[in-house]
């Protein structure tokens, strides 16, 4: 009788882990991409790949919980120091892949693309430490509608546009680092959707959810930006004075983050 009982504590206790086990996966199914992160590094060094890990926690942390604010949380640090322990499986990319290795330099300070992907399930136990939450329902799309006037120039940013190469790749590496999906319009349809007014019927005509409307303008001694969102009902503006358009599309996106995870206003400036 006891080896039964035994046998049938074992049995629940498997099934229930295997729930468990399940219920993380389809968690993390939700947005695999969250929890993975790149950092640059230079060397695959052990030192210099802990300096990675850190780096990456940090960005996979405010893209799962979708709180920007979780940067300036003074038990990150402490947590970052540790970051290897939540590593799932890492790997380099060489920057100078193809290029020979023809010195020193080559060799210990080689440039690498360090992509690190975190366990899902310890990155949510790490925030709820942190009285953070993961962000799990579903993120609306962005339409970009960005207007930009420079020293020579004003255009439109868009996808095939002449002008603004470098934009283009800036404003899609900041939404992928904090995990909000975006959609950057093609020239035509820019020009179909016409008018100053972008509404959610526009946007969601241009294959988004909602519009986040914004202009740059360059001053002479740095980028000033300005963007607006509307979110239930509650129409929200901030944005950002003398930085690089880097800069202007990490706070546009940590600001459409904060707001869209209910995570409270960003501020004005």
């Amino acid at each position: 009788m006891a080896a039964r009982i035994e046998r049938a504590f074992l049995l629940a206790l498997a099934l229930t882990a295997g729930f468990v086990v399940q219920g993380a996966a389809r968690e993390a199914a939700l947005d695999p991409a969250f929890y993975r992160a790149r950092a640059f590094v230079t060397g695959q060094g052990e030192a210099e790949r802990a300096r990675g890990f850190g780096l990456a926690l940090e960005e996979v942390l405010v893209k799962v919980s979708g709180d920007p604010r979780l940067r300036r949380d003074p038990r990150l640090s402490r947590l970052e120091a540790d970051a290897a322990r939540l590593v799932a499986r890492f790997d380099y990319h060489d920057r100078m892949s193809g290029i020979p290795v023809h010195d020193e330099q080559g060799t210990r300070e080689r440039p690498f693309d360090l992509t690190v992907t975190f366990d899902p399930a310890g990155i949510d136990r790490a925030l709820r430490a942190l009285d953070y939450r993961p962000w799990a329902g579903p993120r609306p799309k962005l339409v970009v509608l960005l207007q930009v006037k420079d020293a020579a120039v004003s255009y439109a940013l868009a996808s095939d546009g002449e002008h603004g190469l470098g934009q283009r790749l800036s404003l899609a590496a900041a939404a992928e680092q904090r995990g909000v999906p975006i959609v950057l319009p093609a020239m035509a349809a820019l020009a179909a959707a016409g008018g100053a007014d972008r509404s959610t019927r526009v946007a969601r005509r241009l294959g988004g959810d909602l519009a986040l409307t914004g202009a740059l303008v360059w001053q002479g001694q740095g980028w000033q930006a300005r963007w607006r969102l509307a979110w239930h009902g509650v129409r929200y503006r901030w944005g950002s004075d003398a930085v690089s358009f880097d800069d202007a599309f990490r706070r546009a996106m940590d600001g459409a983050l904060q707001i869209l995870s209910g995570h409270g206003r960003p501020s004005a400036r």
